[in-house]
């Protein structure tokens, strides 16, 4: 195959790939910033906040996570998870002696005049299912981060691809149209004889 040949196939592949990266790039782009806008205005919506960093409420050792975003309304993923983990949680854990939702609720049902375990029930349900959803948020929220990443990735590898298929297309046009890929002979496979041999033998 003639080198010229070989240059413009590469170049034409390159281009071809970095169009791709950079669409990819583009629609990713709209991913994050989609859920990114989504995941704040559905917790923005609930209007919750953090206790103060300094307040009773978050002193004890297990909620020390909480106190990095002490009297911030929870708008983000990353604090979703914060709330859900690290004061909902433990909060659970207190108001259930350490039992899970389901635990409680066989219990409740085995005891069914027991009105201070059916409140326990009730209240452990609330809370798991407020930290279900805030830990949705976060899941969310943390794919828009990928998302995020991802699309400055693409876009750098389709700059790449589009500087290196700009040096093939100058290589091209730089390249005698008779060069092969394989040692530069031309395409009538003759081997050129050098100037010095020519001449009278004797």
């Amino acid at each position: 195959m003639r080198r010229i040949t070989f240059d413009i196939l590469m170049a034409t592949a390159g281009l071809f790939l970095a169009v791709t990266l950079i669409a990819a790039g583009g629609l990713l782009t709209w991913a994050h910033s989609y859920i990114g806008n989504e995941v704040h205005s559905q917790l923005a919506a609930q209007q919750i906040f953090f206790p103060p960093a300094n307040s009773k409420a978050v002193a004890a050792p297990e909620f020390a996570a909480m106190r990095q975003y002490g009297g911030q309304q929870l708008t983000t993923g990353a604090q979703a998870e914060v709330y859900a983990d690290h004061f909902i949680a433990n909060h659970l854990k207190e108001i259930g002696g350490g039992k899970t939702y389901a635990q409680l609720s066989a219990l409740s049902i085995a005891q069914p005049d027991n009105a201070k375990l059916t409140a326990q029930v009730a209240t452990v349900f609330k809370g798991e299912t407020l930290r279900g959803l805030l830990l949705n948020a976060y899941a969310f929220g943390t794919m828009g981060t990928i998302a995020g990443i991802a699309a400055i990735a693409a876009f750098v590898a389709g700059a790449v691809m589009l500087l290196l298929s700009g040096l093939g297309l100058m290589h091209a046009r730089r390249v005698s149209p008779a060069a092969e890929i394989l040692g530069g002979h031309p395409a009538n496979g003759r081997t050129p004889v050098p100037a010095s041999t020519t001449g009278s033998q004797v």
